[in-house]
């Protein structure tokens, strides 16, 4: 995919953007897969490929813990990963995790606008690890997985974002790397803009976004103010 796919198209009126993390704004592919594979250690199984546990990444610890143990696993194998990943992952969170080439520069060039962070992983590990990249600084809200009663794909964190913002839906934006973020704006009703680098932009060609782009220090030159 690239971003000539857009055809240089613009779209007008956007004032608020909701970003992604995992995958969108940093690279964290590295640390989430050591930290699976040494919860799966733990629960006396076999590590997996690192492709492999990168797929099942996107709708948050219970959902990733549950696609890496698979259909047989008793609920309280899972609920023993779930705990061990969490310990485990706080302590590896930023060992390798960085962000994307051109996040910094679009995030710079979108300061003006409503920005926040809304992820399915849980809004502590979010908001450590933009607070250890020095990131936070760009986002008035940050909302995670546990923020409220529903995740993504539900749109009750977007539609939240649109009150705090008192922003109409087609003055937001969802920024992703998956099929989840444009299924999240469009039952929100809002604009979805898809990155091609991600852990899940293979699922992308499922649900095209109204852009799609490379990289986001392009995303301001498709959004005039």
């Amino acid at each position: 995919m690239s971003i000539a796919s857009n055809n240089g198209k613009k779209i007008s009126g956007v004032k608020a953007l909701a970003f992604d993390l995992d995958g969108t704004l940093v690279d964290s592919k590295l640390d989430l897969v050591l930290s699976m594979n040494a919860t799966l250690v733990h629960l006396g199984r076999e590590p997996l490929e690192h492709e492999q546990i990168a797929g099942y990444v996107g709708g948050g610890v219970p959902l990733l813990i549950k696609r890496a143990l698979g259909e047989d696993a008793a609920e309280s194998e899972i609920n023993d990963g779930i705990a061990f990943f969490l310990g485990y992952y706080r302590q590896h969170i930023l060992d390798n995790t960085v962000p994307y080439p051109g996040v910094l520069e679009g995030l710079d060039a979108l300061k003006g606008r409503s920005l926040a962070v809304l992820t399915n992983k849980p809004v502590k590990f979010s908001q450590a690890i933009l607070d250890g990249l020095n990131m936070s600084q760009y986002f008035q809200f940050v909302y995670g997985g546990n923020s409220f009663e529903k995740k993504k794909p539900d749109p009750i964190g977007l539609t939240t974002l649109l009150r705090d913002f008192g922003a109409a839906p087609l003055e937001m934006m969802m920024v992703g790397d998956s099929d989840v973020d444009v299924y999240t704006a469009r039952n929100a009703g809002t604009w979805a803009c898809g990155v091609t680098y991600g852990l899940g932009s293979a699922k992308l060609h499922e649900c095209p976004p109204d852009l799609l782009l490379d990289s986001l220090a392009d995303l301001p030159g498709y959004i005039p103010k």
